[in-house]
């Protein structure tokens, strides 16, 4: 807290003028990671096969993660610091957005376009993979975002065996 109120230029006192404690700050910017993820989703997702779609996917996932490293750091590295009714709550947001990308596994397995033996499995897999960008990405680095995302498409086409 206290360095979070000298980020923002506050004594840390102050700040429980805003938040009640650490554990609802943090759940806040958890939550609000996680709403802003299926909100931003709902408005990019599209019809089409299930190529098409888990190719948009793909690149949602890159490009709403590199915008945020910070949000994305958090979110998926502090939850072991969540009260477990809190943990319950994200727990249950991120299943549904892992959820949108196993229907789009699920539906390309049954059209004959996706080999992947496991496709729960798999959906942990991609996302782990996908999320893991913003881990090494550096805007100044030898790859661009897109180049970025044009990559781990291919990975990830071949990963489900399409």
């Amino acid at each position: 807290m206290r360095q979070i109120a000298a980020d923002v230029g506050v004594q840390a006192g102050a700040l429980y003028n805003y938040t009640p404690d650490k554990q609802s700050l943090l759940f806040d910017l958890m939550k609000t990671h996680m709403d802003e993820l299926l909100e931003a989703w709902q408005a990019e997702k599209s019809d089409g096969t299930p190529l098409d779609r888990l190719e948009v996917f793909t690149r949602f996932h890159i490009r709403f993660h590199l915008d945020r490293p910070d949000a994305v750091f958090i979110a998926y590295m502090e939850l072991r610091n969540l009260s477990p009714e809190n943990f319950a709550a994200i727990e249950a947001l991120r299943k549904r957005y892992e959820d949108e990308l196993e229907q789009i596994l699920s539906d390309g397995k049954q059209a004959g376009v996706f080999h992947q033996p496991d496709t729960k499995l798999a959906t942990l897999a991609l996302i782990a993979m996908l999320t893991g960008v913003t881990t090494w990405y550096r805007g100044d680095g030898r790859l661009t975002r897109e180049g970025v995302a044009d990559l781990y498409w291919d990975m990830v086409r071949k990963a489900v065996g399409a």
